[in-house]
């Protein structure tokens, strides 16, 4: 299990730019899940927020991996 003291060294690692985000990120895990829907229900403070996490994950992007072959099965009649 990951502690406190684990993720409080992985912040020197990130980049300067992101903190704002993480920061963000941080603040939204305070708050109960009622609250941040509300927080969010207006249009500008959505597109805000996309706007500044858009490509955060630019340096690390997700990627779909191998998905294996298939068995080949007789047709259902």
């Amino acid at each position: 299990m990951i502690n406190k003291e684990q993720i409080k060294a992985e912040i020197d690692n990130i980049k300067d730019e992101y903190l704002v985000i993480l920061y963000r990120i941080i603040k939204a895990l305070e708050v109960p899940a009622e609250e941040q829907v509300k927080q969010f229900s207006k249009k500008s403070e959505w597109h805000e927020f996309i706007q500044e996490t858009y490509g955060c994950l630019s340096d690390a992007p997700i990627e779909r991996g191998d998905q294996g072959v298939y068995e080949v099965r007789e047709e259902i009649e």
